[in-house]
């Protein structure tokens, strides 16, 4: 070993510690703005959303030499109920079966959660989106038009209906159940 290197090669990171800025916003006129104000303070990570930073640090799985816990074959649902599948992402209903965004998916996750509930706009954002600050209903509004889409497309009885005044619910216009298997709400 010479100096600072692990015997691998590497530098040693506990050795030579260095400060970095990480910086999450959506926004690209955000992102330019930190970039003018952090200038040469240090380096300076910016990514969109905590998802994409999640991936960026993460390190990768387990070597291959080490087996996988056996999967477990989830417990089938009737034809005639609403299945999320949060490790796939996707929403099934008989035969049919729509590929869901990680936002759609975690709306859908909450909603299914307690199906008679009404959420709040304020509720869903912060489940959905894990942010206590912003909390705009249109974000809310324009997720819940695309998922409605999807779930019509799957010819499900089961949409997302607003409750004047009070937020969003699941409701189920043919009465066949939905069953959720995806995240619960604030569960990663």
């Amino acid at each position: 070993m010479i100096g600072n290197e692990t015997p691998a090669g590497g530098i040693d990171p506990g050795e030579n510690p260095f400060p970095l800025v990480i910086g999450v916003t959506p926004s690209p006129a955000e992102r330019i703005r930190l970039t003018e104000l952090l200038d040469g303070v240090a380096p300076l990570l910016l990514v969109a959303d905590l998802d994409e930073l999640r991936r960026l640090i993460t390190p990768p799985g387990p070597p291959a030499a080490v087996d996988p816990p056996p999967a477990v074959a989830p417990a089938r649902a009737p034809d005639d109920a609403l299945v999320v599948d949060g490790a796939r992402s996707t929403a099934r209903w008989g035969n049919r079966e729509v590929v869901l965004t990680r936002l759609e998916r975690d709306l859908l996750a909450c909603l299914t959660a307690e199906p008679v509930r009404v959420w709040s706009y304020a509720e869903l954002h912060r489940s959905v989106w894990h942010d206590e600050g912003l909390q705009r209903k249109a974000d809310v509004q324009s997720l819940v038009k695309r998922l409605r889409r999807k779930l019509d497309r799957l010819g499900t009885g089961v949409t997302v209906v607003a409750v004047r005044g009070v937020g969003l619910r699941l409701t189920d216009h043919r009465r066949p159940r939905a069953q959720g298997s995806g995240d619960p709400p604030g569960g990663r």
